[in-house]
């Protein structure tokens, strides 16, 4: 029997692109000074929009990586081995900031102002501190060489909807409800990162191999870091799929960094890796390794519409880690793909309980509320994560969905007008235009 909603019925394509949205590019202009050549450039942005850019959209991308790690020692560990390094780099004036993001896969990535983050995924994987040196100082080069800035200019660099790729969509009348998993859930990172082209990745392996030497790092330790990648490239590929995506990995990246660690840094290759140290300070990400591996395997299962593949392999994660943040999120998102919505508002709400204020949970809470037709109580979950999120345009509409369900016209119009003032294109925009056009407030 079909089911009639008392609020608004969007189709599956409605929700797939609900969304997929962009937000406003910087329309400056100018030449500047390259950090690291000396040489003058054509760039849109300067460096205070590099730094707004990174505090507007930083926030909103460690939430979809699970939110920063809450193990405060750790986070001060990666911050210390960050900042000795950003301290010797060509813009040590930027306001760096270092943290580990409780996401399982495989990556770190920077945004241009100085906001760098490593995920669990990969600091489970690393062996000493000079692999976290050789990624950090990667990622500083990032940052240093103006990649960011340059996409921009060159019109190549965004995945500009606050969104992870998963790309499950059920056919049965659940899928009204999924597309919303699709462009919110992420099974993985994407926002306002830049897509490197494999010359930007061979220049900020050099500045990084540059940096980590100066600091007192060996530099094998970049060597031993691109090994570590073109391995689990091999038997896990699932994994780094998102880190490949953005940092494109070669094994010419690999020799080069032998070649000069045994030539341009001989003297420097004969330092301490620091094993111990790494291994003192990681002990509780290394000892949920087998965990992540799992969420891993289910994050894969989940991207190739193997879902009950999925549950398995987070149910089997959830008990080595019960009260784990990302295991429960990840478990919850998975029950909305099977259409067990009430056991995937459990788990939401768990998480919850787990990483308090952590904004991820909130939004998921109230997706899976509209998907119960709790609009009242998805609404609630709307106004939550603005505050703890704000800026974000779908909200906008997500809130508008909820008060058109609650039958509250006025109040959606109004959240449908502002989404529109935002985003004025696309089919969320369309339907948005739809519903106020119906009410009499378009003509």
């Amino acid at each position: 029997m079909k089911k009639t909603y008392p609020g608004p019925c969007l189709n599956r394509r409605d929700f797939l692109w609900l969304l997929s949205v962009s937000t406003a590019g910087l329309a400056l202009g100018g030449c500047a000074i390259d950090p690291v050549t000396g040489k003058k450039e054509l760039v849109l942005m300067g460096e205070a929009e590099e730094i707004a850019l990174d505090q507007q959209q930083s926030p909103h991308q460690f939430s979809m990586d699970y939110g920063p790690s809450q193990d405060k020692a750790l986070n001060a560990y990666v911050g210390e081995v960050g900042m000795a390094l950003a301290a010797i780099s060509h813009r040590p004036q930027m306001p760096y900031s270092f943290r580990g993001v409780n996401a399982a896969h495989v990556n770190a990535y920077a945004f241009p102002g100085g906001s760098i983050a490593v995920t669990r995924g990969i600091m489970a994987e690393l062996e000493n501190e000079a692999e976290l040196a050789a990624l950090l100082g990667h990622e500083i080069g990032h940052v240093n060489a103006r990649h960011t800035a340059e996409r921009m200019t060159k019109g190549t660099l965004m995945q500009l909807a606050l969104a992870g790729s998963s790309g499950y969509v059920r056919s049965s009348e659940y899928a009204t409800y999924a597309p919303f998993l699709e462009k919110i859930g992420g099974l993985g990172a994407g926002a306002l990162l830049a897509s490197y082209s494999r010359a930007d990745e061979r220049e900020a392996d050099r500045l990084g191999m540059q940096y980590m030497a100066a600091a007192g790092y060996n530099p094998r330790g970049m060597t031993g870091l691109m090994d570590i990648l073109v391995k689990k490239s091999q038997y896990k590929p699932s994994a780094l799929e998102l880190m490949f995506s953005t940092h494109p990995m070669s094994q010419e990246r690999l020799d080069t960094a032998q070649q000069r660690a045994a030539t341009e840094y001989v003297a420097e290759s004969k330092r301490a890796l620091l094993r111990e140290r790494y291994m003192d300070h990681t002990v509780a990400v290394r000892r949920i390794r087998p965990a992540l591996l799992e969420l891993q395997d289910g994050a894969g299962s989940m991207a190739g519409q193997k879902f009950r593949q999925a549950e398995s392999s987070f149910a089997s994660a959830l008990e080595k880690i019960p009260e784990d943040y990302a295991a429960l999120l990840m478990m919850a998102k998975c029950k909305m793909a099977l259409e067990k919505n009430q056991e995937a508002l459990q788990y939401a709400e768990s998480a919850k309980q787990a990483y308090p204020g952590e904004a991820h949970a909130v939004q998921i809470s109230g997706i899976t509320k509209l998907a119960l037709q709790n609009f009242d109580g998805a609404h609630e979950e709307f106004v939550r994560f603005d505050q703890l999120l704000p800026g974000r345009s779908q909200t906008r509409f997500l809130t508008g969905i909820a008060l058109d369900g609650m039958g509250k016209r006025e109040l959606a119009a109004r959240e449908y007008n502002t989404y529109l003032q935002t985003v004025p294109q696309g089919d969320a925009a369309t339907h948005a235009r739809q519903r106020l056009t119906e009410w009499g407030y378009v003509k």
